[in-house]
């Protein structure tokens, strides 16, 4: 039987990536006065767009960290009963160690996130178009100001591209699941030809996950049900150096008399990404790209590995997609495979910024990347599983010293890459990172119900119960 969704209570970014608003911005704020911010807020619920309806011009979302929470009355204990990693924050020893957030991406070198810039409240703006977009950042910063409770921190403005490739040339965005009860299908499956339902309870706080259970909900007083409809936000911002990426391909790439292999080199940046650049799957595509002309792209999710590609000679073992979705490649057989991957699936609501590199060859010190975002309900089980478990894995799926090509971790003994081929592999070596860590956080999303709580939440407690706001 279908799930019902109460949707009037869920915020539409949960269930929409917002498709037809193709600008956005994503402020980033800190709470100078915890009364003055609950004022705002309450001001601002009746504004944000629910998951009830499809809202033209523009979408508003609103979520917190645990520092915000904190800040606006949640004491230690009533925090204990949210996540752990939500609870503890990004940039915590331990998550920064898990996450691969080290050397050049440690969070005292972030542009915001860190413990002397930290971040209490995400805003999400999106808008049909920039005249839109200017017109509701101009409003929601006058009200911030006249708010005197809030503190802009940063603004990341986001959006469409005119493709929906990523910066470094990929068609990305292909390979979501679909949320029980969304009703988004069919509308998957004719886009893909391929629909991995996942239970509602993976994204959604108060309903049925994959384990076949509903995790308990987050807590506040005179509302036990408080974390029922949210969600836990995943936040990093992830530049990337288009330049490195390419120049790098062409070194390794190079004929022996010194001049560019343009095919070879199409061919390596696809084994590394594991789709060729039209977004066509390399297990369905092996050798070439099916679709020529650069504006071209495809959308095809309808494969799996056991059967179609078990050793890798389409898509390697570890590309950039098999190890951030495995499918049924893990496992003793592909159907129990297909069930453990389906409890550690996120789903992606980033989108790009910084404009498009002119000649992908030459660094034009125009800071692009990736505002990634994603949504689930265990940070633990679900993003922090593929990041550790899977991306930066150095024997993942039983390769040896090497990370996820493209987003991975790399040090001195993992800068490596297998090809495999019949009848021999290549292994490429001196891969650098290709991507830093610029800013990130954990936010929880909470459901509207539960924001007109916290709009009138009470502070009337023992100061000494009070969680302390400052991130660990």
């Amino acid at each position: 039987m279908t799930i019902q969704l109460e949707r009037d209570d869920i915020q539409g970014f949960v269930l929409s990536s917002y498709a037809h608003l193709p600008c956005a911005n994503y402020l980033l704020l800190q709470i100078t006065d915890p009364e003055l911010a609950r004022g705002w807020i309450k001001h601002f619920v009746s504004q944000i767009t629910t998951a009830a309806k499809k809202q033209e011009g523009f979408s508003l979302n609103l979520a917190f960290t645990s520092t915000g929470l904190s800040k606006l009355g949640f004491t230690a204990s009533e925090l204990s009963t949210f996540s752990r990693s939500f609870a503890e924050g990004m940039i915590s020893e331990h998550r920064s160690r898990i996450l691969g957030d080290t050397d050049e991406n440690k969070p005292e070198s972030w542009d915001w996130g860190s413990a002397d810039n930290s971040v209490d409240i995400l805003l999400l703006v999106f808008a049909e178009n920039e005249n839109a977009l200017d017109a509701q950042l101009s409003l929601r910063f006058g009200e911030i100001e006249s708010c005197g409770g809030l503190r802009k921190v940063f603004a990341l403005a986001a959006g469409r591209q005119a493709d929906t490739k990523e910066h470094f040339g990929f068609e990305d965005g292909v390979g979501q699941p679909v949320i029980e009860g969304s009703g988004s299908e069919l509308k998957q499956q004719t886009r893909t030809h391929h629909a991995t339902i996942i239970k509602a309870g993976e994204f959604i706080l108060g309903y049925e996950n994959e384990l076949d259970i509903r995790v308990a909900l987050p807590e506040a007083r005179e509302m036990p049900t408080f974390g029922r409809n949210g969600t836990y936000l995943v936040f990093r911002q992830m530049e990337q150096d288009v330049a490195k990426f390419w120049n790098y391909l062409r070194d390794i790439t190079r004929r022996a008399d010194g001049t560019s292999d343009d095919a070879a080199l199409e061919y390596f940046a696809a084994k590394i990404v594991g789709r060729w650049k039209s977004g066509a799957p390399l297990t369905k595509y092996p050798n070439s790209d099916p679709h020529k002309n650069p504006t071209e792209k495809s959308n095809e999710n309808d494969f799996e590995y056991h059967e179609q590609d078990q050793k890798g000679f389409g898509c390697p073992i570890g590309a950039h997609i098999r190890r951030t979705n495995p499918r049924d490649s893990l496992g003793p057989d592909p159907e129990t495979a297909l069930e453990s991957a389906k409890r550690h699936r996120i789903i992606r609501r980033g989108r790009s910024y910084g404009s498009r590199i002119e000649n992908r060859f030459v660094a034009d010190g125009v800071p692009r990347g990736l505002n990634f975002i994603c949504l689930n309900t265990d940070i633990e089980r679900q993003f922090e599983f593929i990041q550790q478990t899977w991306v930066n894995n150095r024997t993942f799926a039983g390769l040896y010293d090497e990370v996820d090509p493209l987003i991975g971790k790399k040090d001195k003994d993992t800068g490596s890459f297998t090809v495999q081929n019949d009848p021999v592999r290549r292994r490429i070596h001196n891969i650098q990172d290709f991507v830093q860590i610029k800013g990130g956080a954990y936010f929880f999303m909470p459901g509207i119900e539960a924001l007109r709580h916290l709009a009138r939440f009470s502070v009337e407690t023992d100061e000494s119960e009070v969680a302390p706001s400052i991130e660990v």
